[in-house]
């Protein structure tokens, strides 16, 4: 995930400032053009950059990044357009639907980032107790558990405590392989 400075953001809004809003007759006679992709449909999308821009900038501290929040709202723009010329809308409404589509697709956007951030928490939250789990185990078994002695501590399905123990292998794995790199190194 790419973090934006001020700079980065006020540049984004200087992009947005150099394709100001059309005219009622500009878009009408871009929408006429419109139905199909071409020259006349990216001129529409450009000049409803700052649509995507406001939305984009009015969702920044939901926990997405600005930037992918902007590109989302550029891909949502584009698609806005696309819909909206080829039903034939009339001009003085595709800003409004245009600022509806990309506010919807953000916030399906945002919602899935934290959807995936809750998920992300809960498989370290997992991972942090099948460590211990383990751990214990060892100690009261003299050995390494199995998978079932672990599932039946967890109260997991075998099938859950397999993954787990993939991903905290390979986590240890990746810890060994870079201490030893850095070991190395101070060789």
């Amino acid at each position: 995930m790419t973090h934006l400075d001020t700079t980065d953001v006020e540049t984004l809004a200087d992009q947005v400032r150099a394709y100001p809003p059309l005219d009622t007759e500009e878009i009408r006679r871009l929408l006429g053009a419109a139905a199909s992709p071409g020259s006349a449909q990216s001129r529409l999308v450009e000049h409803h950059l700052a649509v995507a821009f406001d939305e984009a900038v009015a969702r920044r501290d939901r926990g997405v990044d600005i930037g992918d929040l902007y590109q989302e709202a550029n891909l949502a723009a584009v698609v806005a357009v696309a819909e909206y010329a080829s039903r034939g809308g009339e001009p003085a409404g595709l800003r409004g639907y245009v600022s509806r589509v990309v506010a919807s697709h953000l916030d399906d956007t945002v919602e899935q980032a934290e959807i995936e951030r809750q998920a992300d928490e809960a498989f370290v939250r997992d991972a942090q107790l099948y460590e211990a789990a383990e751990v214990n185990l060892r100690h009261e078994l003299g050995r390494s558990a199995t998978t079932t002695e672990l599932a039946a501590v967890l109260e997991w399905p075998e099938e859950r405590v397999a993954v787990v123990a993939e991903a905290v292998g390979a986590a240890r794995e990746l810890w060994d392989s870079e201490i030893v790199e850095y070991l190395d190194d101070e060789s």
